[in-house]
Protein backbone atom coordinates (compact mmCIF):
# COMPACT_ATOMS: atom_id res chain seq x y z
CA UNK A 1 0.00 0.00 0.00
CA UNK A 2 2.94 1.93 0.94
CA UNK A 3 3.32 4.45 -2.43
CA UNK A 4 0.21 3.83 -3.96
CA UNK A 5 -2.72 6.42 -4.42
CA UNK A 6 -6.22 7.24 -2.80
CA UNK A 7 -8.85 5.38 -4.78
CA UNK A 8 -12.11 7.25 -5.07
CA UNK A 9 -14.88 7.74 -2.78
CA UNK A 10 -18.13 9.37 -1.21
CA UNK A 11 -19.15 9.01 1.75
CA UNK A 12 -20.85 11.03 4.68
CA UNK A 13 -19.16 11.94 8.00
CA UNK A 14 -20.24 13.50 11.35
CA UNK A 15 -18.11 16.66 12.42
CA UNK A 16 -18.55 19.01 14.47
CA UNK A 17 -22.47 18.30 14.98
CA UNK A 18 -22.98 18.46 11.17
CA UNK A 19 -23.27 15.98 8.66
CA UNK A 20 -20.95 16.37 5.92
CA UNK A 21 -20.00 14.95 2.38
CA UNK A 22 -16.44 13.70 1.78
CA UNK A 23 -14.53 12.33 -1.32
CA UNK A 24 -10.87 11.60 -1.70
CA UNK A 25 -10.68 15.18 -3.43
CA UNK A 26 -11.28 16.45 0.16
CA UNK A 27 -7.84 14.78 1.26
CA UNK A 28 -6.25 16.04 -1.55
CA UNK A 29 -3.95 19.08 -0.87
CA UNK A 30 -2.49 18.40 2.50
CA UNK A 31 -1.84 16.16 4.72
CA UNK A 32 -4.17 13.28 5.78
CA UNK A 33 -4.67 10.54 8.32
CA UNK A 34 -7.19 7.75 7.82
CA UNK A 35 -8.03 5.75 11.05
CA UNK A 36 -9.80 3.28 10.82
CA UNK A 37 -10.94 1.27 13.88
CA UNK A 38 -13.84 -1.67 14.21
CA UNK A 39 -17.25 -0.08 15.61
CA UNK A 40 -18.62 2.13 17.51
CA UNK A 41 -19.30 1.75 21.30
CA UNK A 42 -16.92 -0.56 21.64
CA UNK A 43 -13.48 -0.76 23.63
CA UNK A 44 -9.78 -0.25 22.63
CA UNK A 45 -11.26 1.82 19.77
CA UNK A 46 -13.16 4.68 21.62
CA UNK A 47 -9.40 5.12 23.82
CA UNK A 48 -7.78 5.43 20.35
CA UNK A 49 -10.33 7.36 18.90
CA UNK A 50 -9.69 9.79 22.30
CA UNK A 51 -5.88 9.76 22.04
CA UNK A 52 -6.19 10.96 18.46
CA UNK A 53 -8.52 13.67 19.40
CA UNK A 54 -6.17 14.45 22.29
CA UNK A 55 -3.44 15.50 19.65
CA UNK A 56 -5.67 16.82 17.20
CA UNK A 57 -4.67 20.58 17.41
CA UNK A 58 -1.21 19.85 17.22
CA UNK A 59 -2.29 17.73 14.01
CA UNK A 60 -3.85 20.81 12.36
CA UNK A 61 -0.40 22.87 13.08
CA UNK A 62 1.05 20.15 11.13
CA UNK A 63 -1.17 20.90 8.25
CA UNK A 64 -2.94 16.96 9.10
CA UNK A 65 -6.72 16.17 8.79
CA UNK A 66 -7.89 13.16 10.47
CA UNK A 67 -10.36 10.46 8.78
CA UNK A 68 -11.97 8.08 11.66
CA UNK A 69 -13.50 5.29 9.49
CA UNK A 70 -15.37 2.59 10.20
CA UNK A 71 -18.54 0.48 8.89
CA UNK A 72 -20.91 2.48 11.45
CA UNK A 73 -23.37 5.02 9.83
CA UNK A 74 -22.60 8.57 10.28
CA UNK A 75 -25.84 8.67 12.19
CA UNK A 76 -24.42 5.71 14.40
CA UNK A 77 -21.29 8.15 15.09
CA UNK A 78 -23.53 11.21 15.76
CA UNK A 79 -24.99 9.07 18.65
CA UNK A 80 -21.99 7.72 19.79
CA UNK A 81 -20.28 11.54 20.10
CA UNK A 82 -23.19 12.46 22.00
CA UNK A 83 -23.52 9.74 24.48
CA UNK A 84 -19.78 9.49 25.49
CA UNK A 85 -16.99 11.84 26.93
CA UNK A 86 -14.42 10.41 25.31
CA UNK A 87 -15.91 10.55 21.88
CA UNK A 88 -17.13 14.01 22.65
CA UNK A 89 -14.30 15.37 22.41
CA UNK A 90 -14.05 14.55 18.68
CA UNK A 91 -13.38 17.52 16.26
CA UNK A 92 -12.02 15.60 13.09
CA UNK A 93 -14.11 14.11 10.55
CA UNK A 94 -15.93 10.38 11.60
CA UNK A 95 -17.11 8.80 8.08
CA UNK A 96 -19.28 6.56 7.99
CA UNK A 97 -18.76 3.12 5.63
CA UNK A 98 -21.36 1.40 5.82
CA UNK A 99 -20.77 0.21 1.88
CA UNK A 100 -17.79 -0.94 2.63
CA UNK A 101 -16.61 1.22 -0.06
CA UNK A 102 -13.28 2.98 1.83
CA UNK A 103 -12.32 0.13 3.97
CA UNK A 104 -12.10 -2.23 1.00
CA UNK A 105 -10.50 0.56 -1.38
CA UNK A 106 -7.63 0.53 1.90
CA UNK A 107 -7.52 -3.29 1.96
CA UNK A 108 -8.92 -3.83 5.64
CA UNK A 109 -11.90 -5.18 5.88
CA UNK A 110 -11.75 -8.33 8.30
CA UNK A 111 -13.48 -11.30 5.58
CA UNK A 112 -17.24 -12.49 6.75
CA UNK A 113 -17.08 -9.84 9.13
CA UNK A 114 -17.70 -6.10 7.38
CA UNK A 115 -15.44 -4.72 10.23
CA UNK A 116 -12.62 -2.66 9.55
CA UNK A 117 -8.92 -3.77 10.94
CA UNK A 118 -7.37 -1.85 13.36
CA UNK A 119 -5.34 0.45 10.96
CA UNK A 120 -3.86 3.63 9.99
CA UNK A 121 -2.43 5.11 6.61
CA UNK A 122 -0.46 8.36 6.38
CA UNK A 123 -1.04 10.37 2.93
CA UNK A 124 0.91 13.10 1.76
CA UNK A 125 -0.95 15.77 0.05
CA UNK A 126 -1.16 14.13 -2.84
CA UNK A 127 -2.42 11.72 -1.74
CA UNK A 128 -0.07 8.87 -1.85
CA UNK A 129 0.57 7.03 1.15
CA UNK A 130 3.58 7.54 2.81
CA UNK A 131 3.13 4.68 6.00
CA UNK A 132 0.73 1.83 7.32
CA UNK A 133 0.17 0.56 10.55
CA UNK A 134 -1.98 -2.68 11.10
CA UNK A 135 -2.35 -3.86 14.52
CA UNK A 136 -4.33 -7.17 15.82
CA UNK A 137 -7.61 -6.56 17.47
CA UNK A 138 -6.61 -6.09 21.28
CA UNK A 139 -3.50 -4.14 20.41
CA UNK A 140 -4.34 0.20 20.80
CA UNK A 141 -2.26 2.69 18.62
CA UNK A 142 -0.18 5.47 20.18
CA UNK A 143 -0.98 9.34 18.85
CA UNK A 144 2.78 10.12 20.11
CA UNK A 145 4.26 7.45 18.06
CA UNK A 146 1.91 8.77 15.15
CA UNK A 147 2.84 12.39 15.64
CA UNK A 148 6.51 10.93 15.19
CA UNK A 149 5.99 9.52 12.30
CA UNK A 150 3.82 12.10 10.39
CA UNK A 151 6.87 15.17 11.45
CA UNK A 152 9.46 12.33 9.87
CA UNK A 153 7.56 11.89 6.86
CA UNK A 154 7.08 15.66 6.19
CA UNK A 155 11.02 16.06 7.44
CA UNK A 156 11.86 13.64 4.69
CA UNK A 157 9.42 15.20 1.79
CA UNK A 158 10.70 18.87 2.67
CA UNK A 159 13.88 17.52 2.38
CA UNK A 160 15.20 15.21 -0.62
CA UNK A 161 18.49 12.90 -0.38
CA UNK A 162 17.78 12.77 3.26
CA UNK A 163 15.86 10.15 5.87
CA UNK A 164 15.25 9.47 9.38
CA UNK A 165 16.89 6.88 11.26
CA UNK A 166 15.20 4.67 13.62
CA UNK A 167 13.73 6.57 16.87
CA UNK A 168 13.99 9.88 14.92
CA UNK A 169 12.02 12.90 16.90
CA UNK A 170 12.06 16.38 15.78
CA UNK A 171 15.25 18.44 16.02
CA UNK A 172 17.88 15.66 15.62
CA UNK A 173 20.48 14.14 13.23
CA UNK A 174 19.03 12.65 10.29
CA UNK A 175 21.29 10.66 7.62
CA UNK A 176 22.28 11.16 3.92
CA UNK A 177 22.19 7.92 2.29
CA UNK A 178 25.66 7.88 0.25
CA UNK A 179 28.34 5.56 -1.33
CA UNK A 180 30.46 6.74 2.14
CA UNK A 181 27.84 5.81 4.63
CA UNK A 182 27.42 2.32 3.98
CA UNK A 183 28.50 0.23 6.38
CA UNK A 184 29.53 2.95 8.74
CA UNK A 185 26.40 2.35 10.70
Amino acid sequence: MVNTQIKPFNATAFKQGEFVEVSEKDVLGKWAVFFFYPADFTFVCPTELGDVADKYEELQKLGVEVFSVSTDTHFTHKAWHDSSDTIGKINYYMLGDQTGTITNNFGVMREGQGLADRATFLMDPEGTIQAVEITAEGIGRDADDLLRKIKAAQYVAAHPGEVCPAKWKEGEATLAPSLDLVGKI
